[in-house]
């Protein structure tokens, strides 16, 4: 059984690499400069990093799912929170973002493989200092 649990979380990871690559694709042809990919600091994690062209820092979760409604839905505090402490600390190690105003974005594939990019998607509840 576990043969088969592993082999269900490599699937799941090349599925979420490649909407990973597919959101990165998407983001650049809008314009935006990727900063980072799968950022991963103790406690924290962003699947993207990116600059719209008017220099905001964009915190992008992608998300597959059958219907890209459920993409955002998909996003709970548990995750945000962890995206947020990914974001605190991509900040603090790069002082030249310090003061690029910054928000959160979800990049959705659906099931039939359409891209969707809700900018600004969720706010980061309780004080964050830099949000």
């Amino acid at each position: 059984m576990s043969g088969r649990v592993t082999e269900r979380r490599r699937a799941a990871d090349r599925r979420g690499r490649t909407a990973e690559e597919r959101a990165a694709a998407l983001l650049e042809a809008q314009g935006y400069t990727i900063l980072a990919r799968r950022y991963r600091v103790r406690g924290g994690e962003v699947d993207l990093i990116a600059a719209d062209p008017d220099g905001v820092v964009a915190f992008v979760e992608v998300k597959a799912r059958a219907v890209g409604a459920d993409a955002l839905a998909a996003v709970g505090a548990r995750q945000r929170a962890r995206i947020v402490t990914g974001a605190l600390t991509y900040v603090a190690e790069t002082p030249e973002r310090a003061a690029s105003p910054l928000r959160f974005d979800v990049v959705a594939v659906d099931g039939t493989g359409a891209l969707h990019h809700l900018a600004d998607a969720w706010r980061p509840e309780g004080d964050h200092g830099a949000f």
